[in-house]
């Protein structure tokens, strides 16, 4: 009886001996929950075509290569992620050969298509590359949205034709896959600016383009249809005001229900923590995503006339850093590091007995690795007033990252707990 199957959604989380499968269940209506809203966002029917590079093994990516088209009847050009390592321009020569008007990538083919192929734009417009076919590009994610990769992957495309309102990001984790999207019939995303020091203490201070201690952040899209999202503390439990920071919890018919494969008392206990939390005492039940962020209501409104509120994600609450009593989250302090040296391609933070660790990979010559470490120490000083307590410096592709090109800081920091990195200097500024 399919009005009892479940689906069961996999994701992987990497510990420091094993590798363990953590699984949560999907019902059937859960499924087509998901189906039916991404069907009415994107404008999906049986003539629609739609370009896929991104994993399919889990989440909205599986959701994407498998579920959705049957259900739609569009037709979807399925591309590995990992062929674009053999063939960089394959996605961008499919869309334009097939005049895809609908794509969906994830942070990895932006970033391989920025590396291989930002300096031969000349080439692909002479083989016949066009994009201006593209309507939407959206990137799959389960982090703070990369406004400077995506505006640098828009930049660098942009003579093949790729307009840069054409590029939204989506929202979705292992309780519910697909939370936010942007969707077609809706305006490009908005931006705004807040203060880095505010976010600090869980606070959301709008502050002016340019004005100090400000920071981006990007849209991750508008909430989906039958999709209720409610801003609450992580420790008390209660929904946070509008200009408090806080957990996203979600209410929606296609949740995951609980885990699968645990032991059933843990089970239980996680899945009512999880899955079932309950807001002031309401019969409604939420599932709590794990991640920080806000809403803000939006002045613009849908081809319908429907007011838009736009989800804002900050940052992972696992992944949050708490140093002398403030919320300090790793995006900002990497993107410092990166900023501070030429030669520094790429970082990760965590902490480590309450030291903040800074893992910076370095291009260029080892010699220079020395030359690194006060640069480090004074930039996150500076801006941050944060104290280093170690600087790693490693080889570039050092930090890991999953199928979907997200970091894996809490693998690196058991890995360099468990001395299994092998870096290229060490700096213990105790």
């Amino acid at each position: 009886n399919l009005t009892h199957y479940r689906s069961i959604l996999y994701k992987e989380r990497l510990l420091p001996l094993k590798c363990t499968r953590l699984c949560v269940q999907v019902s059937h209506t859960g499924v087509m929950g998901m189906c039916r809203a991404h069907q009415h966002v994107s404008e999906l029917y049986p003539s629609r075509e739609l370009a896929l590079c991104l994993d399919p093994y889990s989440g909205f990516g599986l959701v994407l290569f498998i579920l959705s088209s049957i259900y739609s009847g569009h037709h979807s050009y399925l591309l590995n992620i990992y062929d674009l390592e053999l063939n960089a321009s394959l996605w961008l020569s499919v869309i334009s050969t097939h005049k895809i008007r609908d794509t969906y990538c994830s942070y990895t083919a932006i970033e391989a298509c920025c590396k291989e192929l930002g300096s031969a734009t000349d080439m692909l417009k002479s083989r016949g590359v066009d994009l201006s076919c593209v309507r939407s590009c959206v990137v799959v994610g389960e982090e703070r949205p990369r406004l400077s990769l995506l505006s640098s992957f828009s930049a660098l495309f942009s003579p093949l034709g790729l307009g840069s309102h054409t590029i939204s990001t989506s929202f979705g984790c292992r309780v519910n896959p697909i939370i936010c999207l942007q969707g077609t019939q809706h305006p490009e995303p908005s931006t705004v600016y807040v203060d880095q020091r505010a976010l600090r203490v869980d606070r959301i201070s709008v502050l002016e383009r340019g004005a100090p201690n400000s920071v981006c952040l990007l849209e991750s899209g508008k909430v989906l249809p039958d999709v209720r999202v409610a801003i609450v503390h992580p420790d008390t439990k209660a929904p946070c005001a509008h200009t408090d920071l806080g957990e996203i919890w979600v209410c929606s018919p296609h949740n995951a229900s609980g885990y699968y494969g645990l032991r059933d008392e843990i089970n239980d206990a996680l899945s009512l923590e999880h899955f079932r939390a309950s807001l002031n005492g309401s019969g409604d039940k939420y599932a709590r995503t794990g991640y920080l962020g806000f809403m803000m209501k939006s002045d613009k409104v849908a081809r319908n006339g429907a007011p838009l509120d736009g989800v804002y994600i900050v940052g992972s609450l696992e992944e949050a850093l708490n140093i002398r009593g403030f919320r300090y989250h790793p995006a900002d302090i990497e993107a410092t590091v990166v900023r501070c040296h030429k030669n520094i391609i790429g970082s990760a933070v965590f902490t480590s007995n309450k030291l903040l660790v800074v893992v910076a990979e370095l291009r260029g010559e080892e010699r220079d690795a020395l030359d690194m470490v006060p640069v480090v120490t004074t930039a996150l000083l500076e801006e941050h007033q944060l104290v280093t307590g170690i600087v790693v410096i490693v080889d570039p592709g050092t930090v890991p990252v999953n199928s979907r090109g997200e970091k894996q800081r809490v693998h690196l920091r058991d890995s360099f707990l468990g001395d299994q990195i092998d870096p290229i200097y060490v700096a213990y500024n105790l």
